[in-house]
């Protein structure tokens, strides 16, 4: 435990001296995977890449039976040979266009493609896993210096889910929200492992004049302003109360939130069907091992200085190999313009 909360801190401190992005990822830069047997994954992908105006040549294509929550490393390595193969090099970073699957075998679906499928991001029980080189990195190019692409699901078990959540992450860009931070302590001490973290995260966000409420209850409820919620529990009850901003991040911390489409505690697709823009779980049983989730300071902070929703939420988890992560890659509440030429 005592390393766990050394872990919070330092992690935290290390993300406020980091100076401000010079720039975020764009639409140039992410390629976008869709299934042409998943006549769903089509559909995101058409309108993904027209609202956000990705070219025809980042629109990657694959095939393979859809419905199943698992690929084996033989399957899925077929797959990333086609994704491999239509990668243009200019591309850091990848949204898959899917809810299942979002395994393979002991890894998640994001962080297969991102590293690879390779079993040193696996862990049996509750042992560490290889660290990610993209954590509180300052890299603005995650290919090119890391040789490695970040990917998010934008993950829907409906066109009508999966269109809200992109419009949501469009709408969000630039618009510099006056919302609220919640970080919940929960009566599960199992799953409250990031709590530890929460006073350095207030007084972070006391200087940066965004409202932070650390509260000690289950849930939360009959809130118009959400922009951050962080907990840890195995459902999260209230959401139906709640109005999320775009752009919005919640995620709770608990074994199987990553299990989208069939976990028997709460998937964290239900953040995004109540609202939110982003959200992360595990697919496979992570123990309560804080390096494995979201560190909300540095996920907040790297936020508000501009970066984009996938930067921001990957570089904020030490050990992603058992974590996937959803939501619309590109959306970006705190992007600055372009100064004019």
């Amino acid at each position: 435990m005592a390393v766990a909360r050394a872990f919070l801190c330092l992690a935290f401190w290390l993300g406020t001296l980091l100076p401000g992005p010079v720039h975020a990822l764009d639409r140039t830069q992410l390629a976008v995977i869709v299934n042409t047997l998943d006549p769903l994954s089509v559909r995101i992908g058409e309108y993904y890449t027209r609202q956000r105006q990705i070219s025809f040549q980042n629109v990657i294509r694959v095939s393979f039976p859809p419905g199943g929550t698992m690929l084996t490393r033989e399957e899925f390595e077929a797959i990333k040979a086609q994704i491999d193969k239509q990668t243009m090099p200019e591309v850091q970073a990848y949204a898959l266009t899917w809810a299942a699957p979002y395994r393979v075998e002991c890894m998640s679906i994001t962080a297969a493609l991102a590293f690879g499928f390779d079993i040193a991001f696996c862990a049996d029980g509750c042992k560490p896993t290889q660290p990610s080189p993209y954590f509180n990195s300052p890299s603005r190019l995650p290919a090119a210096q890391l040789r490695m692409r970040p990917a998010m699901a934008i993950a829907a078990t409906s066109f009508e889910q999966a269109k809200a959540l992109i419009d949501r992450g469009v709408q969000s860009d630039g618009s510099m929200p006056i919302a609220t931070a919640y970080l919940l302590s929960t009566s599960d001490k199992a799953r409250n492992a990031r709590s530890s973290a929460y006073p350095q995260v207030e007084a972070m966000l006391k200087k940066s004049r965004m409202p932070v409420r650390r509260l000690e209850q289950d849930s939360l409820t009959d809130q118009s302003d959400v922009l951050f919620y962080f907990t840890g529990i195995v459902n999260v009850e209230g959401l139906d109360t709640l109005r999320f901003v775009p752009g919005a991040i919640a995620d709770h911390l608990t074994s199987a939130g990553g299990m989208l489409t069939d976990s028997d505690q709460m998937s964290a697709l239900r953040w995004l069907e109540a609202g939110a823009t982003g959200s992360y779980g595990t697919v496979i049983e992570p123990c309560n091992m804080p390096q494995k989730f979201p560190h909300p300071g540095l996920v907040i902070a790297r936020y508000l200085q501009g970066e984009t929703l996938i930067e921001a939420y990957w570089k904020s988890v030490m050990m992603p190999g058992q974590g996937i992560f959803v939501g619309e890659p590109l959306a970006a509440p705190f992007r600055r313009p372009a100064p004019a030429r």
